[in-house]
């Protein structure tokens, strides 16, 4: 059995996104680490110290001196810790895509020796590692789990963007599927999360933990855009609603908005999947799903009633969505509820521009179909579908094609004067 004490073992990284390469550079600094990914133009960028999510700076990466970089399995194939941190997404129908998480099992797999640990972090519903992953690795490798391999599982609990609450100071839920595993996966975190570990009873409890958390987040969140679409109806403004209730003690300081990401517009279906195939239908968590998917179209047509009061809405009206990401501050664009806006807009007849100072355009372009632009025009019509500090700098007034122009800010983040309406 190795022990997490023991500098001499050494770790691979699957998958160096958002949260593989801030886990990979974190133990670069205690162990021998060989961050591994498929893309080799992500490992190019590496390389030269470059990380196009903005997470890590070259200075963490130089810090990290037990670290490579690789997509050769010929790097990982005497690792004896494997950590796996790949993406599980939803497919068209809304289930779980587990393709990348098999295919990562099914790699190390192959290279599996006797006493060996693979770790999941990838969000998963509960017993998709002993029940899903488990067979994939036993099948490849010829091995008997707990007998000749082991498994953990802890949960990623990474904030894209947030510059505060980064790995270290995250406490971080640890599971194995022996009690001797569970005590060295612990160990093994414990040596670089400084805010501390909590070992979970078993592997499904800390899968189930981290399938509620983003589930809460989601269900709070969808009811305070239910409120929205109600008030919107009683013409009351929504967040001046929720500052007076926000002074009762113990009231929650949720907003309403475009619910998308890797997380928290992802990881309900897999609870939710999981539940029926057990033969229970997760009425709360799917309403929610439902509320929060609607929010997209409700903005589109919420900026086409505000034209049509100012006297704007035509056919080819300039409009200028400020914000491309799922969230503030960062290039990440996965299930980012603003392509959604941006087809409907196109769908109603309007000349739409899309400008993201943090997103990737050639990503964008790939993805969507949809080209950046780099220039502000005047417009009809815009759209602040992304709090990024950067937009609080703009001048509106600029941006405006005339006094009746249209600006409607979703966050609620710009001063309340400027602003034609907010979400």
């Amino acid at each position: 059995m190795i022990n997490a004490s023991n500098s001499k073992f050494s770790i691979a990284v699957i998958g160096l996104g958002y949260v593989g390469l801030p886990l990979a550079v974190e133990f670069g600094k205690k162990y021998q680490v060989v961050g591994f990914d498929i893309n080799p133009t992500r490992i190019k960028s590496l390389h030269q110290k470059k990380d196009d999510t903005l997470q890590i700076s070259e200075q963490e990466i130089n810090a990290a001196t037990g670290l490579i970089f690789s997509d050769n399995l010929e790097a990982i194939k005497d690792c004896t810790i494997y950590i796996v941190t790949v993406p599980t997404p939803v497919d068209n129908n809304k289930l779980p895509d587990l393709t990348p998480l098999l295919n990562a099992s099914q790699m190390i797999g192959k290279l599996l020796k006797k006493g060996d640990t693979v770790i999941y972090e990838s969000t998963v519903y509960p017993g998709c590692t002993e029940e899903d992953c488990v067979p994939v690795l036993e099948k490849a490798s010829g091995l008997v789990f707990n007998t000749d391999f082991y498994c953990g599982y802890s949960p990623e609990r990474i904030n894209p963007g947030d510059k505060i609450n980064i790995l270290v100071k995250i406490k971080k839920v640890t599971s194995g599927s022996t009690p001797q595993i569970a005590d060295l996966v612990d160990n093994l975190y414990a040596s670089i999360i400084t805010a501390g570990t909590h070992k979970a009873s078993s592997i499904k409890i800390a899968e189930a933990s981290k399938s509620i958390e983003n589930a809460q987040r989601d269900i709070n969140i969808s009811f305070v855009n239910e409120l929205a679409l109600i008030f919107d109806k009683m013409g009351i403004d929504t967040q001046e609603v929720l500052d007076a209730a926000a002074t009762k003690w113990n009231f929650l300081p949720f907003k309403p908005g475009l619910v998308g990401g890797h997380c928290i517009g992802v990881d309900p279906y897999y609870l939710a999947y999981k539940a029926k195939k057990l033969g229970h239908n997760p009425q709360v968590i799917l309403s929610g799903r439902e509320v929060n998917d609607q929010m997209s179209a409700f903005v589109a047509n919420k900026l086409k009633r505000l034209l049509q009061l100012k006297g704007l809405d035509k056919t080819g009206a300039n409009i200028l969505l400020l914000g491309a990401t799922f969230k503030e501050n960062c290039p990440d664009i996965r299930n980012s509820k603003v392509f959604d806006i941006y087809n409907q807009l196109i769908e109603m007849g309007y000349y739409v521009k899309l400008f993201d100072p943090f997103a990737n355009a050639q990503d964008v372009a790939e993805t969507h179909n949809i080209q950046l632009i780099t220039a502000l025009d005047k417009y009809d019509g815009i759209i602040l579908t992304v709090a990024h500090d950067f937009f609080k700098s703009l001048d509106y007034d600029q941006l405006k094609a005339s006094s009746e122009s249209v600006l409607f800010d979703t966050k609620s983040f710009l001063d309340k004067k400027i602003v034609t309406a907010r979400l």
